[in-house]
């Protein structure tokens, strides 16, 4: 819907692959929902591990916690994951927000520039949501499978077995998929649709008052002097 609407607002009555520019751009957009979604996973392995850490830490310094005699400091552990929530998704958002901007307003490459990367962004970003979400949704179950058994080779394997450690290492990728990175790419998608079509009009004069002043060099007609024969004298005339 935002795209339709981008579209209309900006003027554009299609997008030319042909041009050079608005290819290029189509690709660009095509790798933007990768870098997005690489920037969303690691923020959730290093916030991950952070946590380890200070659990690890807490394990160590703080006597009784396994026993129910010693108090844990949950407000450390929440800190680390409200700050990796704001902090290490500055970035992405960054780069949702900015990256429609710099396509739409750097010269050579304007509003149907803008309409290819949204083109490129939208067709990798839904192809990308879909298979993080049932993949991720695949190696979650299969790790919650262990639970009533696994049939493996004829032979039933349940929890702490070696195939369900191998289930548990494949779900610390499953998790980020189906729960950050998959989600995202609709958000991702909407944003930078929004962002275009707010900058759409702008666009849209820069584009007529260009068309303008390229129809205005054409109609001009300079003056240019033609030299003539009489019978009588040599005249100049201007024409």
């Amino acid at each position: 819907m935002h795209y339709a609407a981008f579209v209309g607002v900006s003027g554009i009555t299609g997008i030319d692959i042909y041009k050079a520019n608005v290819l290029a751009s189509l690709f660009v957009g095509g790798m933007i929902p990768f870098i997005f979604s690489s920037l969303a996973i690691r923020a959730v392995g290093e916030a991950a591990m952070a946590m380890v850490q200070e659990v690890r830490r807490q394990f160590k310094t703080i006597p009784g916690i396994m026993e129910g005699t010693g108090k844990p400091e949950y407000d450390k552990c929440v800190a680390i994951s409200t700050d990796a929530s704001i902090k290490k998704m500055m970035l992405p958002g960054a780069i949702a927000i900015i990256s429609p901007l710099i396509i739409g307003f750097l010269p050579g490459l304007g509003a149907e520039a803008l309409g290819g990367f949204l083109a490129g962004a939208t067709v990798s970003g839904v192809l990308m949501g879909m298979f993080q979400n049932n993949a991720g949704g695949a190696w979650d179950n299969a790790k919650k499978s262990f639970e009533k058994g696994v049939e493996i080779n004829g032979e039933i394997y349940y929890k702490k077995s070696e195939p369900h450690k191998a289930s548990v290492t494949g779900d610390t990728v499953g998790d980020p998929f189906k729960d950050t990175s998959g989600p995202s790419m609709n958000i991702l998608i909407k944003l930078m649709s929004i962002v275009s079509l707010v900058i759409a009009p702008t666009l849209a004069q820069i584009s007529h008052a260009k068309s303008e002043a390229a129809a205005s060099q054409k109609n001009e007609i300079k003056p240019v002097a033609v030299a003539t024969k009489t019978n009588t004298a040599n005249t100049v005339e201007y024409k």
